[in-house]
Formats: C-alpha cells, structure tokens, sequence
C-alpha cells in the first residue's frame, strides 16, 4: 500500500493529554503502532512537547 494512502486512512501524528505526569486517557483508550509492512526497518520516535511547567 503506498505510503501516501496509508497516512491518509491512519494518521500521522498524535496529540495525547499529560496530567500530573501521566496520559490522561479514558478508561478503553490506548496507544498503538501499527507497522503495515512485510519487513519494517529501524524507526524513530520524535516527541514534542508543549505547555506549561510548575514546580513540584
């Protein structure tokens, strides 16, 4: 399948809520990686993150 389709029907970015440290997610949310390929080489996970800090 080309890539353009696939990013198309899946997606190609996420954007997850963080409170108190932790994924803020409902009770049967969960994160997946779904690899459609028959040999999948080395991938890399970029991670931004944004908002604000506040003291412990």
């Amino acid at each position: 399948m080309p890539a353009h389709l696939k990013s198309s029907l899946l997606g190609v970015s996420l954007t997850l809520p963080i409170t108190n440290g932790h994924f803020n997610l409902g009770i049967w949310q969960g994160i997946y990686l779904c690899e459609p390929r028959d040999s999948a080489g080395e991938r890399k996970l970029v991670v931004t993150l944004q908002g604000e800090s506040r003291p412990l």
